[in-house]
């Protein structure tokens, strides 16, 4: 394994730090995406949607749940919760 500048080490571990922040970032992104998009991309994105849902550890049912649904709705709420604001 490479060996790391000071700098290069402080980059990953805030990138860790703040991974959680930055994948609900990403799925609020995804979720304006999903409203505009249709067809082949539209399934990307909820692919997409589905890993960073992953990443921030909710149940895979409910992810299957929320995929196989395609409304932008429900997924906007499960964003809402985690922003704090519903």
């Amino acid at each position: 394994m490479a060996k790391h500048s000071n700098y290069q080490q402080k980059a990953i571990k805030n990138y860790y730090e703040n991974r959680d922040a930055i994948m609900v970032q990403r799925l609020g992104e995804l979720l304006s995406d999903l409203y505009l998009a249709e067809g082949k991309a539209r399934a990307r994105i909820w692919q997409r949607a589905a890993g960073a849902l992953e990443k921030l550890k909710v149940p895979r049912d409910q992810i299957d749940h929320l995929v196989s649904s395609d409304n932008p709705a429900l997924l906007a709420k499960v964003y809402q919760r985690m922003l704090g604001t519903e």
